[in-house]
């Protein structure tokens, strides 16, 4: 088995190789645009002080001008919330460290974002972007979230409810008005934005998700590093309703999940009927996290025609992590992985879990009885693992489905372990080769 992922200070390909999977997946292509710069020292940003305003006016005078790069100098740059619009490439040269703000001030006014698959309005993105074509975040330069202990995490909201999807979308508000919770905002959040590039940066000590497109088109992310070890909810990429996503050459080290596809949630996520389809990950690494390639655990919209291989995954907890709870609807099908090497893991190798805790769904936890198939019972079929190399773990697989939904068609080709335990509730055809 070849592992080809890129070696730390090693170059990133500049040109981007065709993809080739088992499934028809549209050839993606970089965005481009126009030759024009526009430093952000040259609209009045300074270092050490908040260059919010300054680094915003960059974006829409190039914006305003057709297109081109908003460049951040190296140095030390400090600023709030930052929307990108169509056309515009954010160039964080090497050297150039945009640092962002704590205070639930600096983003507002709340905007239209999506927490743990159900739409809201809050605090949406550090980097924000709704509606945008051709955007993008390059360069070889670092976005610093805050401190962990700052007015957002202290505000933060305890857990999004299923009750929300009854209330219509205009009037989930969180904007933090009166002293109240709020959602947090994402690092690198994208909504309903088509031809994004994420390149050549890191996303260092976030506070919540990092790089997380939602109802996104044509997503290339490639040599990106993630260092969020060491706080809980901070997943690295989350492909959340998208279509059409490449991620290769990019290193993960996350305190939750690392490479996520996620499709909505409940009632919200069936109705919209968003799924993620068309995503392949490449030459990739994953140093440490809960779920190594994870789906779900909201998947409403379905999540499908999903290809991973050449991916090295050095301690996650769960290096494949398939999970829901059953009022989540939707599922997964058509999922090929192959050409993985773990090299150990605390949890499971290949975990799979339908039910959750009785802690967020109550006695829907209890495999029994089995409830009657719905429009939210989700559905996990189609499923490959092919020539998986595992060099620790105590346990193979785990594999809890759901009785009135077994989980279907799942395929390991070539796995090699130092064990072949495994456990199987409510699992139809396997197949072991």
């Amino acid at each position: 088995m070849a592992i080809v992922t890129m070696q730390a200070g090693a170059q990133l390909p500049e040109a981007i190789e065709p993809v080739e999977a088992p499934f028809d997946m549209p050839q993606p292509v970089r965005p481009s645009f126009p030759d024009r710069s526009l430093s952000i020292s040259k609209t009045g940003a300074r270092q050490g002080k908040m260059a919010t305003k300054a680094i915003q006016k960059a974006i829409d005078r190039i914006a305003g001008q057709g297109g081109g790069t908003v460049v951040v100098p190296e140095g030390k740059w400090l600023t709030g919330r930052i929307e990108l619009k169509s056309n515009v490439n954010l160039r964080v040269e090497r050297g150039a460290e945009l640092h962002f703000s704590g205070n639930v001030d600096d983003y507002q006014p709340a905007v239209l974002t999506r927490n743990e698959g159900i739409d809201l309005y809050s605090m949406g993105a550090m980097v924000y972007a709704n509606g945008a074509e051709n955007i993008a975040v390059t360069g070889g330069g670092k976005l610093i979230a805050p401190e962990y202990d700052c007015e957002l995490t202290r505000r933060m909201d305890k857990g999004i409810s299923d009750s929300i999807c009854r209330v219509p979308l205009a009037d989930r508000v969180f904007d933090g008005s009166n002293g109240a919770d709020i959602f947090m905002p994402v690092f690198f959040g994208p909504v309903n934005c088509r031809n994004i590039l994420v390149e050549g940066v890191t996303f260092e000590r976030s506070i919540f998700w990092n790089i997380v497109p939602v109802y996104c088109e044509n997503t290339i992310i490639r040599g990106v590093t993630v260092s969020s070890h060491g706080h809980g909810r901070t997943d690295g990429i989350d492909i959340d309703s998208s279509v059409n996503s490449l991620i290769e050459y990019t290193t993960l080290d996350c305190g939750d999940d690392c490479f996520t596809l996620k499709a909505g949630r409940g009632n919200d996520g069936v109705n919209r009927a968003r799924p993620t389809e068309n995503v392949v990950i490449r030459h990739c690494t994953v140093k440490r996290g809960v779920g190594g390639i994870t789906i779900g655990s909201e998947t409403a919209g379905m999540v499908r025609n999903v290809y991973a291989t050449d991916v090295t995954m050095e301690a996650p907890k769960f290096p494949i992590y398939i999970k829901t709870r059953r009022p989540r609807g939707g599922g997964c099908d058509n999922i090929w992985l192959e050409k993985l090497h773990i090299k150990s893991c605390s949890g499971t190798a290949i975990n799979f879990d339908m039910l959750g805790s009785r802690r967020w769904v109550g006695n829907l936890a209890d495999r029994l009885p089995a409830r009657p198939i719905g429009k939210l019972t989700p559905k996990f079929a189609n499923l490959t693992f092919k020539d998986v190399t595992i060099d620790e773990c105590k346990t193979l697989i785990n594999a809890k489905g759901l009785p009135e939904q077994p989980i279907e068609n799942l395929t390991l080709d070539n796995v090699k372990a130092p064990t072949m335990r495994m456990t199987l509730q409510d699992v139809g055809k396997i197949t072991i080769k």
